[in-house]
Order: C-alpha cells, then sequence, then structure tokens
C-alpha cells in the first residue's frame, strides 16, 4: 500500500508502470557501476530501472520507509531516489530474488554524454583509463569541471541538497552518491572549435568559449510538456536571472523543456586550471561549455553498521579519515554538502 501511494504521489499511472516492468518487451541489463554485486535493468521505455537487493539491504529500505514516505512527502522536489515498488520473486530450487524498481533520472529526449558518481571522498575515487567509454560512470578525480548557474537555481538546488542529507543522516546511512548527468550542447562542435583555436589561444591566453546554445524563458506551461515523468515531481525552478520569475529552459532548434530540480537544469561547465601543470611560461586554455544537468543521490541503502565501522578503523589508521569513503554519517553529509557547494556548484565569481 505504501509503494501504491508513493506511485500516486508522483502522479505514475498504475496500468503503464505495470506494462513497463511486465509488458511483452524484455529488460535491458546494465553493467554495475559499484561493488554491490547488485544487476540492474532498464525498462525498455527507459523510465524506470530495476536494481536486485541484499537482504541487509532490503532490510534499511524497509526500516527507513515510513521516514522515507514522509519526507518524499513533505519535499516534492528531493533529489533522493524515487522507489515505486519492492518485491520478491521465488525461482525454482527455493533461490529468492529481491529487486527494487526506481525512477531512472536520466530518461530525457536529450543525450547523456557524460556521467559521474560524486560522494566527496578521494581515496579510490578515479576510473581506470583503459576501461571508459561513452556509458561509463565516472568518479571525483575524474572531474575536472565546475558547474556555475543562475543565483537562485543553485540556491534551491544546494537547500535541498542538504534537507535530503539531513534525512539521510537521520536514518544512519553513508555510501550514498550525487549521480550527475551532462548534456553537451552542440557536442559536435567542441572539437572542431579547440582546433580552431589552435596554439594561438594558448600562446595568447585567449578563453574558448563556445557559442550560447541555451536560453531562459518565463515558464509557460502550454508550451512544454507538464506531465510528470518517473524522475520528474515538484515546481518548476524560479530565476534569479529572470527576475525570480518560473523558467523554462529553450534550446535553439530542439526543444523547449521544464526547469525542475535536477531535471533539464542549464549551468555553464568550466574545465578546472590545473595550476600545478602549468609552466611559468604558459598559460593554460580555459574552456566553458553549455550543459543541461540531470541528477540525483542514489546509493540510499547502506547504514553505519558494526561492519562499516570496522572497516573505517581498519582503513583510518593507514590513510586519512576525510579521504576514505567510509566514515560515520554526520562527518559524511557535511563533508558531501561541503564538496557539492564548494567544489562541484561553487558560486558564481
Amino acid at each position: 500500500m505504501v509503494f501504491r501511494n508513493l506511485r500516486e504521489m508522483f502522479k505514475l499511472d498504475a496500468a503503464q508502470y505495470m506494462m513497463s516492468i511486465c509488458g511483452d518487451c524484455g529488460l535491458r541489463e546494465l553493467s554495475s557501476p559499484g561493488k554491490s554485486g547488485s544487476i540492474f535493468y532498464l525498462s525498455q521505455d527507459d523510465r524506470f530501472v530495476i536494481k536486485t537487493l541484499k537482504k541487509p539491504e532490503l532490510k534499511v529500505l524497509l526500516k527507513m520507509l515510513p521516514e522515507y514516505y514522509s519526507h518524499v512527502g513533505k519535499h516534492e522536489n528531493t533529489l533522493i531516489t524515487k522507489f515505486f515498488g519492492l518485491h520478491r520473486i521465488s525461482l525454482r530450487g527455493g533461490k529468492k530474488v529481491r529487486f527494487v524498481v526506481m525512477g531512472n533520472m536520466f530518461c530525457t529526449e536529450l543525450h547523456i554524454h557524460r556521467r559521474y558518481d560524486l560522494k566527496g571522498s578521494t581515496l579510490g575515487r578515479t576510473t581506470n583509463k583503459d576501461k571508459i567509454d561513452g556509458n561509463t560512470t565516472l568518479k571525483d578525480l575524474d572531474l575536472n569541471y565546475e558547474f556555475q548557474m543562475d543565483k537562485k537555481l543553485r540556491e534551491s538546488l544546494l537547500k535541498q541538497i542538504s534537507e535530503d542529507c539531513t534525512f539521510l543522516l537521520s536514518q544512519h546511512v553513508i555510501d550514498y552518491s550525487l549521480l550527475l548527468g551532462l548534456h553537451f550542447r552542440a557536442p559536435e562542435n567542441l572539437k572542431a572549435l579547440a582546433e580552431t583555436a589552435g596554439d594561438e589561444a594558448l600562446k595568447l591566453g585567449e578563453n574558448l568559449i563556445l557559442p550560447k546554445g541555451l536560453l531562459l524563458v518565463v515558464h509557460e506551461p502550454s508550451s512544454v510538456n507538464t506531465a510528470p515523468g518517473p524522475h520528474i515531481r515538484g515546481n518548476t525552478l524560479r530565476a534569479y536571472s529572470m527576475g525570480d520569475k518560473e523558467v523554462d529552459l529553450l534550446l535553439p532548434g530542439t526543444a523547449r523543456l521544464r526547469v525542475q530540480l535536477g531535471v533539464n537544469m542549464p549551468a555553464q561547465a568550466r574545465r578546472k586550471v590545473q595550476e600545478d601543470k602549468v609552466e611559468t611560461t604558459e598559460i593554460e586554455l580555459f574552456e566553458v561549455y553549455d550543459v543541461v544537468l540531470y541528477m540525483g543521490i542514489i546509493d540510499i541503502l547502506q547504514d553505519y553498521n558494526l561492519r562499516k565501522k570496522l572497516e573505517h578503523g581498519c582503513k583510518s589508521t593507514r590513510y586519512d579519515s576525510m579521504t576514505i569513503s567510509v566514515i560515520e554519517p554526520r562527518l559524511y553529509a557535511q563533508r558531501f554538502v561541503h564538496f557539492l557547494e564548494n567544489k562541484v556548484f561553487p558560486e558564481a565569481p
């Protein structure tokens, strides 16, 4: 009944939900982005992600469910994973498989060019360069961009992240991440423009700034699809640059999209200058790209149990305790919020 109410809260049609999960079209298996050993599937319509659960994760979910239901009901713009169903099937031989159905945060008509899983820790948070392809989910140390956005959009985003982390702290949960997807505007121009800039830009220190591919306009419900999707819920966001009015994102020649928290959020991706690698006689090229961001807080089913406490104790004797992923929930939440506020979404200069 709780999950039925959650689906109604997110305005998911029961018949469409069943057809997406149990229809004639099979599910697509995804490679696991984490170390949990879970298997991930994607519904054929891209609306839902199905993840197999281990028994400890199931217990955490069931334990937090009343408070999760309350939090989601109170915060319609929450970035926390949206759970729509929890199921168990028995296979021949008696083996039981448990799985949860979640909204796909990257269900969008725009192509997601790059994906990041961000925790705010550094130890082991890099990806083997030989294994990176277009679908690889990168990690903290792979991120060489910072994202600047409208003052009001940034304020709304960081406020919700803080409120979501307060909830996760109350549940003694750690190991969660911000899953961040980037759509680069006019990506086919990136290489050509970089080549055009050439050595002269490097010598002169000129900024390589791509043509504007994004435009905020006043929200018009009649001009955009306002039907809630599996990852969309909540208000249309207001932008400071538009006089604190609700806004849509206009992509010239492509689409008009409703701007919501974690969905269709316009920003500028700035490639960070690595000063330690720049010689005094050189000036590194500074790149600025228009991007559309999609994001949510995932992996919220790991509590700070005895095993995790022992892992923290073992690793903290060999490494700086603030660099390892496993730290107690309060410090984890503080580090996570600080990292996103100062390193990923810094205030515009």
